[in-house]
């Protein structure tokens, strides 16, 4: 009975929809239907900041030398390298363009940046920019000596910090201090490391803040209800 069994069980096909014809094993024949994909071409669109001109005062000399731009005003001098998916033209009437030289996805993010950063490097060495700082809390001042900006924050010693040669630092009423210069970059890193020493905490807003810098303040722990 058990040699029956057997001889039964390996004369059977069985059939299955994973495997193909191989080893007795039969399974139907199954049409194949090719896919297509239709291509779409994505349209790099204009930035909306890229594409504004720029205008020249008369007070400035703007040099254009291939991809490297030098900009010469009054408070300074600036230069820039610009990447090779941006390209600079001047035109008749003086204005400055900044255009896309490659319909890339990179090229259409570098348009506006590098339109503003040259914006930046216009407006700062024909009028300058101005970063604003005020210390909160009881103790808290700040003077400048020499070259030198003076915190003092709560800590033991009172912090020091070189003063860069193209920035000047005002400090008024000992709690406002006032950075200034024609480079927005540097205004803006001074500003921050002066921030950093003591950023404004959550609980009274006690630091250094930036001036009409918002900060959202937590509730204290509730005393025990009675």
């Amino acid at each position: 009975m058990a040699s029956s069994i057997t001889s039964s069980f390996h004369t059977s096909h069985l059939r299955s929809v994973f495997l193909g014809e191989r080893n007795g094993i039969c399974v139907p024949i199954v049409p194949q239907t090719r896919i297509g994909f239709a291509k779409k071409t994505i349209e790099c669109k204009e930035s909306r900041i890229g594409k504004q001109p720029i205008e020249v005062p008369s007070t400035v000399t703007f040099a254009l030398n291939g991809q490297d731009v030098q900009v010469k005003g009054p408070l300074g001098e600036l230069s820039l390298s610009y990447p090779r998916e941006i390209k600079i033209e001047r035109e008749e009437n003086g204005l400055i363009r900044v255009k896309k030289a490659l319909e890339t996805r990179r090229a259409n993010q570098m348009h506006g940046l590098f339109r503003t950063l040259t914006d930046n490097m216009v407006v700062g060495v024909s009028k300058g920019f101005e970063k604003r700082l005020q210390l909160v809390g009881v103790g808290y001042r700040a003077t400048v000596e020499g070259t030198d900006l003076v915190l003092s924050l709560g800590f033991s010693h009172p912090v020091r910090m070189a003063i860069p040669d193209d920035l000047k630092v005002k400090v008024e009423e000992n709690t406002r201090i006032i950075i200034s210069g024609y480079d927005k970059c540097n205004i803006g890193q001074f500003a921050a490391s002066v921030r950093k020493w003591r950023p404004p905490e959550p609980y009274k807003g006690k630091g250094v803040r930036y001036v009409n810098e918002v900060i959202r303040l937590k509730e204290g722990k509730a005393g025990k209800k009675k």
